[in-house]
């Protein structure tokens, strides 16, 4: 590739970081020491010898970003199921009471064998597509018909 085509490439490219990598090319191309490119450009000398033999031995596609995947997932696709069908479950329980974030956790923790902390607790269920909006909790002995009886008796204090 010839200094033209990189000085183009230089102007066009939207990227910060590879905009620089084929501005040290660019200085390669004309003669600079690596040394002086990284003196020129403000960065490690590393990089810049990384960034040529990058060039040389897989041309201009050799500057590209890498792909950097991140940490991989602490559960998988079938446990997540099973963690949102729990929570579901749960959620629809007639014994009232609410579920804690503590409550997933130790579920996670006995079915799962991993520790998620509470922060993690609340984007995993928001990556779930579940938000955590409580309900009030009903009382086990709770009585339709008793309350039912009470809304129809007459109000003494009503004018």
């Amino acid at each position: 590739m010839n200094n033209l085509n990189l000085a183009a490439l230089v102007k066009s490219e939207k990227s910060a970081r590879k905009r620089m990598r084929y501005l040290a090319l660019l200085h390669f191309t004309e003669g600079h020491s690596r040394t002086a490119i990284a003196n020129m450009l403000k960065v490690s000398r590393t990089s810049v010898n990384a960034w040529v033999t990058h060039y040389l031995t897989h041309g201009i596609s050799g500057l590209d970003d890498k792909h950097n995947p991140g940490r991989p997932a602490q559960l998988s696709a079938k446990q997540l199921v099973n963690l949102k069908e729990f929570v579901q479950r749960q959620s629809l329980s007639e014994s009232g009471g609410r579920l804690m974030a503590r409550d997933v956790s130790l579920f996670i923790q006995s079915e799962f064998g991993v520790t998620f902390k509470q922060a993690n607790i609340y984007r995993l269920l928001h990556q779930l597509g579940l938000s955590w909006i409580t309900t009030r909790s009903r009382h086990p002995k709770q009585s339709q018909d008793i309350q039912g009886a009470f809304k129809k008796l007459p109000a003494v204090n009503d004018p």
